[in-house]
């Protein structure tokens, strides 16, 4: 059973594939911050955001310290599925509607240059983490000649139109099939387009952070979590960043790569969250073209390929979506729906090695928050990834470089966080702020009636008449720890996830071990004892 370590290690109890050539241990221990420090910018979150951020940074001769709640790259971007991808969730014929054609055009550069950048880096450095440029496939959901199929080719011949109009090497073929595929699901023809990316998101984060902590003008401190950043003075600005442990950083700057930031709501607002899955099954080598695919399914699938051992590659596949906190009760078995679209397709497809989970963050206008927050001077985000974070936190890297060095950027037009959303926006923001506030309604709830409910290893919220809810966590051995159920950050009354062991609130999207840690935001810190 994973102890209380694992959520410093990851943020769920299920291990993604990554750690199958790049396990935990492999992973640079740093100190935990144990007095005050200065420096010119703090960056806040080891990910790719972060470390990208740093990289540019260091690169210029700034001086940076990093910190991070648990242990390095312990959280979303070392469960991601490692699509480097210039083509983005919503299509670009959705977002040159939302954010002009200028917007889209901006959108496609700079994910162009975050592929190329990876290269790059990991050239330079000689990182040995899998990257390669691929072709990219959009595929109907629908099997030819049913329902659904006739319309989905006519939005990828329009969107091919639009890629193309955009700078990208786009088209759609006719009865095309990617090879390998033997199984009996006939949904040929694609929409294809060309320079798309794929590596080992760990190995590669890895890499740069070992670089990073040999650099004279870089320092990280782990288990150091962050619990303000604020800015101080009126025409000379500084930031302090203050950690659970009582220490501070002054700086200049402060750059919070945390997924999402850890404050109350501002940008928080205009973001959905979304639990994902994946899995990783073997298949013999040379059996499936190298690509990445992905399908019209809502939620879609996607897949790609990764290294296992000298006679098989894992189909890494993932979909599934539902928002954090919100599945209901009966749901289905996203897992072995995943397991079955696989085999049904591809037939030599063995042993599922590996099933996991991720969050996603989805903004209401189809584009990433990156550069200055929103009524702040001197503090940074790199938020609401909507399926590419790895391509956004590499872009945060010298977007935010870039503009912490006084330097212009034609992207900060697009990502821009003090951005107001296009009024056609307004009906889908009012009706998300109305989902959202419906999340309250747990208070009236409880998931069980009394601990005895619980069976080991599961959890569940007792809502006692008389008192506040309680998050109870029964383990296998039937020890019962007993938490607030109610969320740090605005007070939602969290839900056990199933899977990774955790206690989601359906609000805003933060995220508590079984054992009550903080492992994802907006909330700051843990889930504190039950009184």
């Amino acid at each position: 059973m994973a102890t209380q370590s694992h959520f410093f290690s990851t943020s769920g109890e299920t291990d993604s594939v990554w750690i199958h050539t790049e396990p935990y241990s492999n992973r640079p221990q740093f100190d935990t911050l144990s007095e005050d420090a200065k420096t010119d910018v703090c960056v806040i979150g080891s990910g790719i955001a972060g470390v990208s951020v740093c990289y540019e940074l260091v690169s210029r001769g700034v001086k940076v310290i990093m910190l991070e709640a648990r242990e390095a790259i312990s959280g979303e971007s070392g469960r991601t599925s490692g699509h480097l991808s210039s083509s983005i969730d919503s299509g670009f014929g959705e977002l040159a509607a939302k954010r002009g054609d200028e917007g889209a055009r901006l959108a496609v550069e700079s994910h162009s240059y975050a592929i190329d950048r990876v290269g790059e880096i990991s050239k330079e450095l000689g990182i040995d983490c899998e990257y390669r440029l691929v072709t990219g496939y959009d595929i109907s959901h629908h099997q030819r000649g049913q329902d659904g199929h006739e319309d989905d080719v006519k939005e990828f011949k329009e969107e091919a139109k639009k890629m193309t109009e955009l700078g990208l090497k786009a088209e759609y073929k006719d009865g095309f099939a990617i090879k390998g595929w033997d199984g009996k699901p006939d949904q040929r023809g694609a929409l294809t387009y060309a320079h798309q990316g794929l590596f080992h998101p760990t190995k590669y984060i890895n890499g740069v952070l070992k670089h990073l902590s040999q650099q004279v003008n870089f320092k990280c401190y782990t288990r150091s979590r962050v619990m303000s950043v604020e800015e101080k003075g009126l025409l000379k600005k500084e930031v302090r960043v203050s950690t659970e442990g009582g220490q501070t950083i002054t700086c200049v700057n402060a750059v919070e790569a945390t997924c999402i930031p850890l404050q109350k709501l501002s940008v928080i607002t205009e973001l959905k969250f979304y639990r994902t899955y994946c899995i990783a099954v073997r298949i013999p080598k040379g059996t499936i073209e190298d690509c990445s695919l992905y399908d019209s399914a809502d939620p879609y699938h996607y897949f790609r390929l990764t290294a296992c051992d000298d006679k098989h590659d894992y189909i890494v596949l993932g979909g599934n979506d539902h928002k954090v906190g919100q599945e209901g009760t009966g749901t289905p078995d996203r897992f072995a729906e995943l397991e079955s679209w696989v085999r049904a397709r591809f037939t030599q497809a063995s042993s599922v090695d590996y099933r996991w989970s991720g969050q996603i963050l989805e903004p209401i206008d189809y584009t990433a928050f990156i550069g200055k927050n929103q009524g702040q001077s001197n503090v940074y985000i790199c938020t609401g990834d909507f399926g590419n974070g790895l391509t956004h936190g590499v872009i945060a890297g010298k977007l935010i470089a870039d503009e912490i060095m006084g330097f212009a950027n034609p992207w900060s037009k697009i990502y821009k966080p003090n951005r107001i959303p296009p009024l056609s926006l307004i009906p889908d923001q009012l009706m998300h702020d109305a989902q959202v506030n419906m999340q309250y309604k747990r208070f009236l709830q409880s998931d069980i009636a009394d601990i005895e409910d619980l069976a080991p290893g599961e959890g569940g919220v007792l809502h006692p008449l008389t008192k506040m809810p309680i998050a109870v966590y029964k383990d296998e051995n039937g020890e019962v720890s007993k938490f607030s159920a109610l969320c740090p950050h605005l007070k939602g009354v969290v839900c056990w996830n199933g899977v990774e062991k955790s206690w989601d609130c359906p609000v805003h999207g933060s995220r508590f071990g079984k054992d009550g840690v903080g492992i994802m935001g907006p909330a700051k810190g843990n889930l504190p004892p039950a009184a």
